[in-house]
């Protein structure tokens, strides 16, 4: 059966390979088993439930829920009327919450829980327009989702076949509002056909089968693991939503999936532990250890590195990486990261000890895959993102930017016909926003984010994360911003990895018993991040290296307004948050 909107997943999955667990939760210590008929069935319900509140094609429906298996019922319920789906990050803030229901003119919310409720009750006290909001967990004064499925129930399935067959393959599905690191968040508009495609076009790089299973953690929120869901439901893969982010470890061990989509800094996470516990080994062990790291980092997908190498690495891997897999389950095939640039030595590593991470690099306005490494090793180039998908058109500015084309690319911003005709120029060709450029004629490498250049005084120009990216190598950095516009040199604000830096103290006689504050002032751990510094800067020209630096005692987050949902630094938020602390950096210089 021809998927063409996304709740004909569903009858497509019912069709081709039905799952007794097409998803499943941990519910009370146990792992509860949905199966396909089981979530078609509850669909229907939401979407039953939603007419009979009155809501019709074209109403904007929000859905704000880390991930479990009542955001796919009401996903694919919202849709099968030809209603449009908001999700919301639940990390923003009631503000955010208030504009987005304002400019979507959502008339209806599902929460997950009691928190969320709270906020969403706040940021609609004055919005009369948001006419229904619905838990998924129970919650004292608040209408339980279950109280929609009953009226669900009291319907008629047979009346939703003339609602499904009039929503067109163009149709909207989804509104998704991206927050970017200026002004307020834009309503990126995807029809069923720009997801849809992006899933088809990426099918033949994503090793799947109706017999794996997949771990979900990354928000549905986002375009890459909504799109991913649909690529895995279609190929009836089984998915398992883990509990939390803290114990993704014990899920890992215990659901043994095939695949699961992540971010560069929970692998940078995995990789920190695991050599750390290799720091606490002693003797043979840990010489064995760090031999076998060694010959991760020297690791290419692109080159046969001959007879020893390859002898010494299967050897490696029968005594040091095969602990390194089973750590992650056992049975993974492949990982794939998105949403920022995966460090090199990271991919050289996990690939050496069989496990391939697959980077992927896309847009919330291209649905979101533009290119993507292959599973294959000659499909794969570390430190690119890979060859283009599917049907892609891409092509590279004068200026460095990537700009693309495909059936993929958004019909435009929600309300804002002006920005979307300044993105998607005349000739359809969608501006990124990022520069880049092709290696050997086939692998895209991003090299910098346009907006976020800027040039120093003496008319150099500087790429922030391609800086900030090779100073997070070191595991004693958590987060860093480079800045420097207009200024004689770069300088960078540095935030320490607290765990890792008070490990440094105890190995090196610094006495760590103090606050973060007092412990970021105390000159050998400041000598010690400027040695570091140093030590990165030989990777880069003279006008491109830090000349200074200052440490910060406190995380930037989503909560304090200084990161985006997706873990993107706010730049001008930072730089203003902390300009007396910057100003100081370059008046120190012009008073030497």
């Amino acid at each position: 059966m021809e998927v063409r909107r996304s709740f004909d997943i569903l009858s497509h999955q019912l069709a081709t390979a039905p799952k007794a667990d097409s998803l499943a939760a941990k519910i009370d210590g146990t792992w509860q088993k949905i199966s396909t008929q089981q979530v078609i069935d509850h669909a229907n319900q939401v979407s039953l439930g939603l007419l009979q509140l009155g809501l019709k094609k074209d109403d904007k429906v929000a859905i704000i829920s880390m991930n479990r298996p009542e955001w796919m019922f009401a996903d694919f319920g919202i849709s099968q009327i030809g209603a449009t789906s908001v999700p919301m990050y639940p990390s923003i803030t009631v503000e955010d919450y208030k504009y987005i229901f304002t400019d979507a003119g959502v008339k209806a919310v599902f929460v997950a829980d009691e928190k969320l409720y709270a906020k969403v009750k706040e940021a609609t006290a004055d919005l009369p327009e948001v006419k229904h909001v619905f838990t998924f967990d129970k919650v004292a004064g608040a209408r339980h989702f279950s109280e929609l499925l009953e009226m669900g129930k009291k319907g008629d399935v047979a009346t939703l076949e003339p609602l499904k067959a009039a929503v067109q393959p163009d149709d909207l599905l989804t509104l998704i509002y991206t927050s970017g690191t200026t002004g307020n968040p834009k309503g990126v508009m995807l029809t069923h056909d720009n997801i849809l495609s992006n899933c088809r076009n990426s099918q033949r790089f994503v090793p799947v089968t109706k017999d794996d299973k997949a771990l979900s953690f990354l928000p549905l929120c986002h375009i890459f693991e909504r799109m991913v869901t649909y690529l895995y439901m279609i190929n009836s893969v089984s998915i398992y939503y883990a509990e939390s982010m803290e114990v993704i470890a014990d899920n890992l061990r215990e659901v043994k999936p095939e695949i699961f989509t992540t971010v560069p800094r929970l692998l940078e996470k995995v990789y920190d532990k695991i050599v750390a516990k290799g720091h606490e080994l002693e003797g043979v062990k840990k010489n064995l250890f760090f031999w076998a790291l060694d010959l991760g980092l020297k690791y290419d997908t692109q080159k046969d590195q001959g007879f020893f190498y390859n002898t010494q690495l299967a050897l490696a891997n029968k005594l040091i990486f095969n602990k390194w897999r089973e750590a992650l389950g056992g049975n993974l095939k492949c990982i794939v990261s998105g949403g920022g640039a995966l460090q090199p030595r990271l991919a050289r590593v996990f690939w050496s000890a069989g496990i391939r991470v697959m980077e992927g690099y896309g847009l919330t306005e291209t649905s979101p895959v533009i290119a993507v490494g292959g599973f294959e090793p000659e499909n794969n180039m570390i430190g690119t993102v890979g060859p283009l998908i599917d049907n892609m058109e891409v092509k590279i500015a004068p200026d460095g930017e990537i700009l693309t084309k495909s059936a993929s690319v958004m019909k435009g911003y929600y309300n804002k016909p002006e920005l979307t005709a300044k993105e998607i120029d005349a000739d359809g060709w969608f501006h990124t926003g990022d520069i880049g450029e092709f290696v050997n004629g086939k692998f895209l490498k991003i090299t910098d984010r346009k907006k976020e250049m800027f040039k120093t005084s003496g008319g150099k120009y500087i790429a922030p994360q391609v800086i900030e990216g090779k100073l997070k190598e070191s595991p004693l950095v958590e987060q860093c911003m480079v800045v420097g516009a207009d200024q004689k040199f770069p300088a960078a604000l540095v935030i320490p990895s607290f765990d890792d830096l008070k490990g440094w103290c105890k190995r090196n006689g610094v006495d760590c018993n103090c606050s973060n504050a007092e412990l970021v002032k105390n000159e050998k751990v400041v000598q010690m991040y400027e040695d570091l510094v140093k030590k990165y800067n030989q990777n880069f020209a003279q006008w491109e290296q830090v000349k200074k630096i200052v440490l910060l005692p406190n995380q930037w987050t989503v909560e304090t307004g200084e990161m985006t949902p997706t873990m993107k630094v706010k730049r001008k938020i930072i730089t203003e948050n902390n300009k007396d602390l910057i100003e100081s950096l370059y008046n120190q210089e012009a008073h030497r």
